[in-house]
């Protein structure tokens, strides 16, 4: 919580460096990129539990993220309770019939063909853990004046990539699902009206049978998404 009187800027030492020949550094760029390339968004879960000591680390990894003036404008909400993750699985599954019904327009339905999605979501009972992440629109003081928060949709979704790399990096899979509307998790989950729910991540094992679409292996190559400046 922000503190009025101590709000002006000080400087320390940078407290952390990295001293990588380039040679390292390619390597560890090639490292992580092999690593992240086995993430898979899957559907199918296992029943094998998943500790909360394991998801309490990879929320503080998200944590660390850049944030505009960095006040940190994120929340998140982990439910292991069966009942509590049913109870979001029926309130997202009634949003989801309606989005399917016609909400999203032929167009949108259309592009979600390949992944094989409708409105039934059995990994939201399935998987051992879901998280909710919130964006702070607005934070307090701790007078309880408010104030407004900066680049929210950007710091946040920051932040939710590094949950997400560091869940995988842990072992686990994910899939990440958007009801819409989500204004349900508010009073579900008592978050106050400040914060705006943006996902909920299933997190968990895979099923012996998990499947993933065939489309989802098919990446755009580095010249598709690159644009290079260098003079050259």
């Amino acid at each position: 919580m922000f503190a009025r009187e101590h709000i002006e800027y000080k400087a320390l030492d940078l407290p952390d460096r990295n001293n990588l020949t380039d040679e390292q550094m390619l390597d560890e760029a090639k490292a992580f990129y092999d690593k992240m390339k086995r993430r898979h968004t899957v559907r199918d879960y296992s029943d094998r539990p998943v500790s909360r000591e394991v998801i309490d680390e990879c929320i503080r990894t998200a944590g660390t993220a850049p944030s505009g003036a960095n006040h940190q404008p994120w929340h998140f909400v982990a439910i292991s309770e069966a009942a509590f993750k049913h109870r979001i699985r029926l309130a997202s599954e009634e949003e989801e019939r309606r989005f399917y019904d016609g909400g999203a327009g032929e167009e949108w339905l259309k592009a979600l063909e390949p992944i094989g999605t409708n409105d039934d979501k059995p990994h939201l009972d399935m998987a051992p853990w879901l998280i909710v992440v919130f964006a702070q629109r607005w934070g307090h003081f701790d007078d309880g004046t408010r104030f407004k928060n900066y680049y929210v949709p950007e710091s946040v979704g920051i932040a939710t990539g590094f949950l997400l790399a560091a869940l995988h990096h842990a072992g686990l899979t994910t899939l990440t699902h958007t009801p819409n509307p989500m204004k349900f998790l508010n009073e579900m989950l008592d978050r106050p009206s400040s914060e705006k729910p943006t996902m909920i991540i299933a997190v968990g094992h895979p099923s012996k049978d998990a499947k993933v679409p065939v489309v989802a292996k098919m990446k755009k190559p580095l010249d598709a998404i690159l644009t290079v400046c260098d003079g050259a």
